[in-house]
């Protein structure tokens, strides 16, 4: 209903302070008729509230968290104090930047960062050497770090100098700091990291720091990518994660 994130939305529900048709229900799990079924928070009415669609580009040394137990700044700071609830669309690391999507439709969010849904994620990387041929294989044929296996879909040589490279990093399935681990299991130091797309959806010239809507183009060509057109939206629902 966009109140909250879902796990918020299990906290209060446990701490008793929801009801169903003015009876209050302490299981998650409850089964709601959206549209017979009132429901209520401390007594209130909540009602669903209209989508929303973000874009932003992350600055390096934002946290994405609503919240950080050390104080550091979050990507919530960024957004206007107005704002009803939204929720990060997966996760970009503190050191990382570019684009990440924030909204209050959960399902949407879940379907984006469903592995089943095969949309590619590309990020710039520059990194502390200059990349061979050899570099760009190892990387796509990729290493076990941990006991997980990693490796890139795609990459290419975007430019390099005399001591660092600029590479394209295409990613269909991120794991936890997927990228970070990889070029350092290969001996590679990341020295910065930018998100420029996430399927279809371009980070563009969006400014650092700065907030805007999807247009309706956007959001369009997402559903397209997701395959909503053809086989209607999935219901899977997986936990974000910090690929950067």
């Amino acid at each position: 209903m966009g109140y909250c994130s879902r796990s918020q939305a299990t906290s209060l529900v446990e701490a008793g302070r929801v009801s169903l048709n003015a009876r209050v229900v302490r299981d998650p799990e409850a089964p709601v008729r959206m549209a017979h079924d009132r429901i209520a928070v401390d007594g209130a009415a909540v009602g669903e509230r209209p989508k929303v669609y973000l874009v932003m580009n992350k600055p390096r040394g934002v946290v994405t968290s609503a919240s950080d137990e050390k104080g550091r700044r979050t990507v919530y700071d960024l957004l206007p104090p107005e704002q009803n609830w939204i929720g990060p669309v997966g996760r970009l690391d503190k050191a990382s930047e570019g684009l990440l999507l924030l909204t209050n439709d959960s399902e949407w969010a879940a379907r984006i960062t469903d592995p089943a849904s095969h949309l590619d994620k590309t990020y710039h990387v520059q990194v502390d050497c200059v990349a061979t041929e050899e570099i760009l294989r190892a990387l796509t044929v990729g290493v076990r770090d941990g006991g997980e296996p990693l490796r890139v879909r795609a990459v290419r040589l975007l430019r390099h100098g005399q001591k660092n490279s600029w590479l394209e990093i295409i990613l269909e399935e991120g794991k936890n700091r997927h990228i970070r681990r990889l070029l350092a299991a290969l001996g590679m130091e990341v020295l910065r990291l930018v998100r420029v797309s996430i399927g279809p959806m371009q980070l563009g010239d969006l400014r650092k720091g700065t907030i805007r809507p999807l247009t309706s183009l956007e959001k369009r060509s997402i559903g397209q990518a997701l395959g909503e057109e053809k086989s209607g939206p999935k219901n899977n629902r997986r936990m974000p994660i910090d690929v950067g």
